[in-house]
C-alpha cells in the first residue's frame, strides 16, 4: 500500500472513530434526556391524580374521571393506581391490583420511586391526605421517545456514512498534496545516473522532513560525485603528474649506460635519480591524500608553506624540465615572509596545473605569476598570453572533465583546473578567473594568511 493511501486510511479511521464516539455520546445523552423528561411527565401525572382524587372531595368520581380524560393527554399504555393504607387500589374505578405489595411498600418507605420495567417507565409517590396516606403509581410506554430515537439513529447513521466518505476523499487529497514534494523528489532522484553525478534535487525553504531528506540526499550526492570523479581520474592524475620525473629517471639512466663513466659521474647520476624519485614520492603522497578527500585528514597534515619558496621552486622546475619561462613578480614589500597553512605538494600541483594550461593555450609563451598582499589574504595571479576564455564558459572551466583542448587542437582531460579548484578549496581559499579576453587570461588565487 502506498504511503498516501496509508495516511488517508489512518486519518479516516481516527476521524471516523472520533465521530462515532461523538455521535454515540450524543445519542446516549439524548436518550437519557427523553427518559428523564418522560419520568417527569409521569410524576406530573401522579401529582395531578393526587390533587384530583384526594383533595377534590366535593366532586364525584365520574366527574373527576371526565376532567382527567378531557384535560390530560392519554399516554401510550398508561396505567395509574391509587393505593390506600391497606395497599388496595381505590378511587379511580379500577380496583385491579396492578403492582405488588412489595413495590407499594417500597414507595411508602422511600417516599418516591421511579424505574424502568421492560419498555415501560414507572413512577410512584407517597401522598399524605386528610383522608389517609396513599401511594400513587403510574406507568406508560414512551413510544414517542422511541420513535424520536429511531429517527435520530437513522439520521446519525446517514451522517456518519456521509462524513466518512467525505473524510476519506479529503484525507486522500490532503495526503497527496502533502506528499507531492516527495513525489517530485522521487522523480528527480530517478534522473540521477553515472553520467550526471552533478545533478542535485530541488531544495526549498520549508523546514519539513522532505526538505531535510533532499538536503541529506544532495550532501550524499556531493560525496558520491567526488568519490566517483576521483575514482575515474586518479590514474589520469597520477600519469599527468608523474610523467615528467619518470621520463627524467629513464633518460638519466639510459644516458648513464651509454658509456663507461667514473665513479663520481655515477654518483652524480644516482643523486639526480634519487632527487627525482624523492619528488615522485611527494607527488604520490599528495595525490593519495587528495584522493582520500578526508578534510580532517588533510587539515591535520597542513603545515606552514612559504609562497616565495614554492613559486621560485616552480619557476626553476619549468625552466629546467621544459625550458619554459615563468616570470615571478613579488608585490609584497614587507619583510615578513608570505606564509600560509597548507600542503606544499598539493599547492604545487594546483599551481603547476594552472601554469601548464597557460603554456598550452599560449603556444609556450611566457607565463607571469604575481604575488601580492591584501588585508588578511595573499593573492597569486597567474597570467598567460593565450586567446582568453569566452564569458559563456567561465562558469564551466572548474568542473570535472570540462576541456577546450579538442577545439584548440591540444590534448587534455579536463582535470587540471578541477584539481586546482579542489586543492585551493581545501586550503579555505578561492580561485576565479578575473580577466579573460583576447590578450590573455588571468586566474586569481586567494589564500588566507597563517
Amino acid at each position: 500500500m502506498k504511503i498516501k493511501d496509508r495516511i488517508a486510511l489512518y486519518f479516516t479511521l481516527i476521524s471516523t472513530t472520533m465521530l462515532l464516539a461523538v455521535l454515540f455520546t450524543i445519542y446516549l445523552i439524548f436518550m437519557k434526556f427523553l427518559q428523564s423528561d418522560f419520568f417527569e411527565r409521569l410524576t406530573d401525572r401522579t401529582m395531578v391524580t393526587a390533587k384530583l382524587y384526594l383533595e377534590a372531595d366535593e366532586i364525584s368520581r365520574e366527574a373527576l374521571n371526565n376532567v382527567r380524560h378531557q384535560y390530560l393527554q392519554k399516554l401510550n399504555g398508561e396505567v395509574t393506581r391509587i393505593y390506600d393504607y391497606k395497599n388496595k387500589a381505590t378511587f379511580i374505578g379500577d380496583t385491579t391490583q396492578y403492582w405488588t405489595k412489595s413495590t407499594i411498600e417500597k414507595v411508602r418507605k422511600n417516599g418516591r420511586l421511579q424505574y424502568t420495567e421492560g419498555e415501560r417507565q414507572v413512577v410512584g409517590i407517597y401522598y399524605k391526605d386528610n383522608q389517609g396516606d396513599f401511594v400513587i403509581l403510574a406507568s406508560a410506554h414512551d413510544s414517542g421517545s422511541h420513535n424520536r430515537l429511531n429517527k435520530l439513529l437513522k439520521i446519525m447513521v446517514f451522517v456518519f456514512l456521509l462524513i466518512s466518505v467525505f473524510i476519506l476523499l479529503l484525507s486522500r487529497w490532503i495526503a497527496e498534496k502533502m506528499l507531492k514534494p516527495l513525489h517530485q523528489f522521487m522523480l528527480e532522484v530517478n534522473k540521477v545516473g553515472s553520467k550526471n553525478m552533478e545533478f542535485r534535487v530541488l531544495e526549498t525553504d520549508n523546514k519539513d522532513e522532505i526538505n531535510l531528506i533532499a538536503k541529506s540526499f544532495n550532501q550524499l550526492m556531493e560525496e558520491l560525485e567526488q568519490a566517483f570523479i576521483l575514482q575515474k581520474t586518479f590514474v589520469a592524475n597520477a600519469s599527468h603528474e608523474l610523467r615528467t620525473p619518470l621520463t627524467r629517471i629513464m633518460m638519466t639512466g639510459e644516458l648513464a649506460l651509454t658509456q663507461n663513466r667514473t665513479p663520481e659521474d655515477y654518483q652524480k647520476v644516482l643523486g639526480t635519480m634519487l632527487e627525482d624519485t624523492s619528488r615522485m614520492e611527494h607527488i604520490i603522497t599528495g595525490l593519495l591524500t587528495l584522493a582520500k578527500m578526508d578534510l580532517e585528514l588533510i587539515r591535520s597534515q597542513m603545515n606552514p608553506v612559504n609562497l616565495h619558496s614554492i613559486l621560485l621552486n616552480i619557476q626553476a622546475n619549468w625552466q629546467k624540465e621544459e625550458n619554459l619561462q615563468v616570470q615571478i613578480i613579488d608585490g609584497i614589500t614587507a619583510e615578513i615572509a608570505p606564509i600560509i597553512s597548507g600542503n606544499q605538494v598539493l599547492l604545487q600541483i594546483a599551481l603547476d596545473n594552472i601554469i601548464s594550461n597557460g603554456f598550452k593555450f599560449s603556444n609556450q609563451q611566457e607565463v607571469t605569476c604575481t604575488l601580492s598582499d591584501f588585508n588578511d589574504h595573499f593573492i597569486i595571479q597567474i597570467q598567460d598570453q593565450g586567446p582568453g576564455i569566452p564569458k559563456s564558459e567561465l562558469d564551466e572551466i572548474f568542473k570535472p572533465f570540462y576541456t577546450r583542448s579538442k577545439d584548440s587542437g591540444h590534448q587534455g582531460d579536463g582535470m587540471g583546473l578541477y584539481m586546482a579548484h579542489k586543492i585551493i578549496d581545501l586550503f579555505n581559499g578561492t580561485i576565479a578567473v578575473t580577466h579573460a579576453d583576447l590578450s590573455g587570461c588571468t586566474i586569481s588565487i586567494t589564500l588566507p594568511k597563517l
